[in-house]
């Protein structure tokens, strides 16, 4: 959107090919430090291989989002590509899965983050100070993000290339010290180390290094240019990830070879076993290195990949809320799961239950039950995912695809996309294999879908909605407004009372995808006698979580800032401010009395003032739930 000031020219950038690969990689790149422990642990010696085949399976992945990502700019992943091709059932059960998968990336990143730390304090590296060290990190996180504090961005980036960087200098060095092609052939016993069994699991637990490619569907609003932004960043997370997940196990194997187990029968490596639950960090101390290189790496490493992964948790729960949230808009949860926080203004019923949730899952303290029922959630999003992307190409195949994957043939009467065949054949191999491997993941994994299901159902019959249509709690059908784009459009925030969600959905339904087009004007009125710069904290705080409220509905193309203003002068500040930025737009509520609408002096004071077309929300008090809401506009003259 246009701009406040020259300082704040940033805020409208939108993302290109960095943006989003970093975003992804900071995602993806986070799991090798919990994964390759735990699959070595199945996969033994042939863990490169596993890595290789779950790699290809997650490249054709990166090929079907891609795809269905520029054909459907939206934020939703596997969720929205599902709901396109089949209906809103289907959809939820992408997005339960999907919920799953951020539940167990807090529970999964947060245990791991103690066994990193203990290269500082010992006692965070074993039973009980893993858990307990993990679930106060998930609660204070949470804590955090019902006060509404995001993340980010700009740390991220730093974070996902120093976290390259680091695994880059890490392969090099193994490379030149430890590297054995002898070594890494006298590993693999087939058939006895790993079995055929174990092996097939390691492949299905190996794919956990490779989830976080969702990303890059979230950002695609905001993404320029998507049909080329969104395929070249999900390439460049495929080679680079690719590259490395293939050296990088092949030097820790070389480091901690596969060895008969002194007591009793079978194999085993320390990369499996002692250094499972911190895997990176016995890369380094196997190395070969002198002591004192050896303590500088194992600080710096263990640092940056608990720095990595409390980010990664912290998205998770992001993950958690919007995910929530949005599917709280898609009538797809109870109404109460998505309340927000009549303060902080974040959904912290869904915040505080799947917290709860990731917390108890920690509890056991089981790093292989984590992996797997990660798995679970993220192979069967994936597998909705590439089925989708198959099913739009039959049903919508006249649509024109501004970007497709190679590998085409025509079968069925449509371009059959080997790359959806190839992935989904891949992921529901991998879910299978991982429920009839573990018990204990299937038994949970399937409670989890039924619990899902069985709300869904119970909600939709009560509120008499079919099971298969999408039905949308805020869809703002604006009278008397062109059905146009604006390039930007302002919405103004006088007190918590007059928030609205319909007023931010409103703003989305108008402004500009291409763009950051929403700009919250939220005030906080100073009374006379104080200087209008005076400490008001309280205020403060309810003016800018008005923002985050809008943020949270409307994703990262809505910015926004705080305004002070004295008493009956708020509906001048918003005049000004559209007038400052150029805004193509300004939408305010019209509040009610009763049944009475009221025309405040501050909504008087815009209609006077008219910078630019003005778009008055009306939302009725005694409305049924559902009803659309009424909007009406004057028009400026310039």
């Amino acid at each position: 959107m246009a701009q406040r000031i020259p300082r704040d020219e940033s805020l409208s950038r939108v993302h290109g090919v960095g943006a989003l690969f970093s975003a992804a990689y900071g995602n993806v790149g986070s799991s090798i430090y919990y994964a390759l422990g735990v699959t070595a642990a199945f996969a033994l010696g042939l863990t490169p291989v596993a890595f290789v085949i779950s790699g290809l399976i997650f490249a054709a992945t990166a090929a079907s989002y891609a795809e269905a990502t520029v054909m459907y700019p939206e934020a939703g992943g596997s969720s929205s590509f599902a709901r396109h091709a089949f209906n809103e059932f289907v959809s939820f059960i992408a997005a339960w899965g999907q919920m799953l998968n951020y539940t167990i990336t807090v529970a999964i990143s947060a245990f791991f983050v103690p066994h990193y730390l203990a290269v500082f304090w010992p006692a965070l590296g074993h039973s009980p100070g893993d858990v307990i060290g993990g679930a106060a990190l998930v609660v204070g996180l949470a804590a955090l993000n019902i006060r509404g504090t995001e993340e980010s961005s700009k740390l991220n980036l730093v974070l996902a290339v120093a976290d390259l960087a680091t695994q880059v200098v890490l392969v090099g060095i193994g490379v030149v010290l430890v590297l054995s092609p002898h070594v890494l052939i006298d590993n693999i016993h087939l058939g006895v180390a790993p079995s055929w069994s174990k092996f097939a699991l390691g492949i299905a637990v190996s794919m956990i290094a490779y989830t976080g490619i969702e990303t890059i569907s979230n950002m695609s609003e905001e993404a320029k240019e998507a049909t080329k932004t969104v395929p070249r960043a999900a390439g460049l997370v495929v080679a680079a990830v690719l590259g490395l997940y293939l050296l990088i196990p092949i030097v820790a194997l070389s480091a901690m070879p596969v060895v008969h187990n002194t007591v009793g029968s079978g194999y085993h490596t320390l990369l499996g076993t002692k250094y499972a639950d911190d895997p990176i960090l016995g890369i380094v101390e196997n190395l070969g290195l002198s002591g004192g290189p050896t303590e500088i790496l194992r600080y710096y490493v263990g640092i940056l990949a608990a720095v990595i992964l409390l980010i990664a948790t912290n998205a998770g729960l992001i993950g958690v809320s919007r995910l929530t949230y949005s599917m709280g808009q898609h009538r797809q949860l109870p109404e109460g799961l998505r309340q927000v926080h009549p303060k902080y203004r974040t959904p912290y019923i869904a915040i505080i239950i799947f917290a709860g949730v990731a917390i108890i899952t920690m509890l056991p303290g089981k790093t292989n039950f984590l992996a797997t029922l990660y798995s679970f959630g993220a192979m069967l999003s994936f597998t909705i995912a590439h089925i989708s992307v198959i099913k739009l190409r039959k049903s919508q195949g006249d649509l024109e695809r501004p970007w497709k994957p190679p590998l085409n043939v025509r079968a069925f009467g449509f371009d059959l996309p080997l790359t959806a065949v190839f992935g989904g054949l891949g992921t529901f191999a991998a879910w299978v294999v991982v429920m009839a491997l573990n018990p204990s993941t299937l038994f949970v994994g399937t409670g989890w879908m039924i619990l899902g299901i069985t709300i869904y159902v119970l909600y939709r019959r009560n509120q008499g909605l079919p099971l298969t249509r999408t039905v949308k709690v805020v869809t703002p059908e604006p009278l008397g407004v062109e059905e146009v784009e604006y390039r930007s459009v302002l919405v103004a925030f006088e007190d918590d009372e007059s928030f609205s969600p319909e007023m931010v959905a409103t703003a989305i339904k108008l402004a500009s995808k291409r763009r950051r087009g929403i700009h919250v004007h939220s005030m906080m009125t100073v009374p006379t006698d104080l200087p209008l710069d005076a400490d008001l904290p309280d205020a403060e705080g309810e003016a800018q979580r008005r923002i985050e409220e809008a943020k949270l509905i409307g994703g990262a193309r809505v910015t926004g800032h705080v305004a002070r203003v004295r008493p009956g002068q708020s509906g001048y500040s918003v005049a000004e401010e559209a007038e400052e930025i150029k805004a193509a737009a300004i939408i305010v509520g019209l509040r009610y009395r009763g049944n009475v609408p009221q025309y405040d002096k501050m909504l008087q004071t815009i209609l006077g003032e008219r910078p630019c077309r003005v778009i008055v929300v009306s939302e009725p008090p005694d409305k049924p739930a559902g009803t659309p809401v009424v909007a009406f506009a004057e028009v400026a003259t310039p």
